[in-house]
């Protein structure tokens, strides 16, 4: 890992750590649940762990622009793509923190060049930071402590494959698990699913719904330093700098 990912890493692992300390404070309170133009849910959580997570990355690295949900939701998309820029979902999964349920995460991602290649995922209900910087460097990292090395795993007989509790997309998923012998289903929430894909406890999670790609990047950056792979359904790497920054639906993969 280079001086500078090392650097830029620690500023996004501390903005996470940060946002994960309010999102917890404004989780255990009766929070105002409000509605965003598109009908999606936002709660000062949402609003707080941004401002803190741009706040470290703009400390550490004023010259690079960030993109963050809350903020493009207000002010709208940048007018022009730079060449490297963060992306910042602050609290990916709003809907299962608002019906407290326990895999919400927050997401940061750094894009060079169309590619992710740095990411940290905070899960604040498991006090988990999972974080990567380039091939081999995925970690996991509990309660603060010193982070250990992950790494995606081979298939096992019974391999788990993932699906969104909320974005199931049932008939493809279910058509997806008839493809994989042996495949255990796991539904559950947020970018979550990259990092136990990462740490070696799942093996797919293949994605059908609309994403945006703040909610992509920083689980990918982990996957891929695990050793897996994210692909569209045509087996090209996703990419980013996409027309309004959507996704297309894709596959994450462990070691195959």
């Amino acid at each position: 890992m280079t001086a500078n990912y090392s650097m830029l890493l620690e500023a996004a692992r501390r903005g996470v750590a940060a946002a994960a300390v309010a999102i917890l404070r404004i989780y255990a309170t009766p929070f105002e649940v409000r509605r965003k133009a598109d009908q999606s849910p936002v709660t000062l959580a949402d609003e707080e762990a941004e401002r803190l997570i741009i706040a470290a990355l703009e400390q550490a690295a004023p010259d690079i622009p960030v993109i963050a949900e809350e903020q493009v939701a207000a002010s709208g998309l940048p007018a022009t793509l730079a060449s490297r820029y963060w992306l910042v979902d602050p609290l990916d999964g709003t809907r299962g923190f608002v019906d407290h349920s326990d895999d919400f995460s927050i997401n940061v991602g750094l894009i060079e060049n169309g590619w992710p290649v740095l990411g940290v995922i905070g899960v604040p209900m498991q006090h988990l930071i999972y974080a990567a910087a380039g091939p081999g460097t995925a970690t996991r990292q509990r309660n603060g402590g010193t982070p250990e090395k992950i790494a995606a795993r081979l298939p096992p007989t019974k391999p788990v494959v993932l699906s969104s509790r909320l974005h199931g997309a049932s008939r493809r998923v279910d058509a997806y698990l008839e493809t994989v012998p042996g495949a255990v289903r796991r539904q559950m929430g947020s970018a979550f699913k990259f990092c136990l894909i990462a740490e070696g406890s799942a093996d797919h999670y293949p994605r059908y719904g609309e994403t945006c790609e703040w909610d992509t990047a920083a689980g990918q950056a982990i996957v891929e330093a695990a050793g897996g792979s994210v692909h569209t359904l045509e087996g090209t790497r996703l990419g980013y700098g996409k027309p309004g920054y959507r996704n297309p639906a894709f596959i994450a993969r462990g070691r195959t």
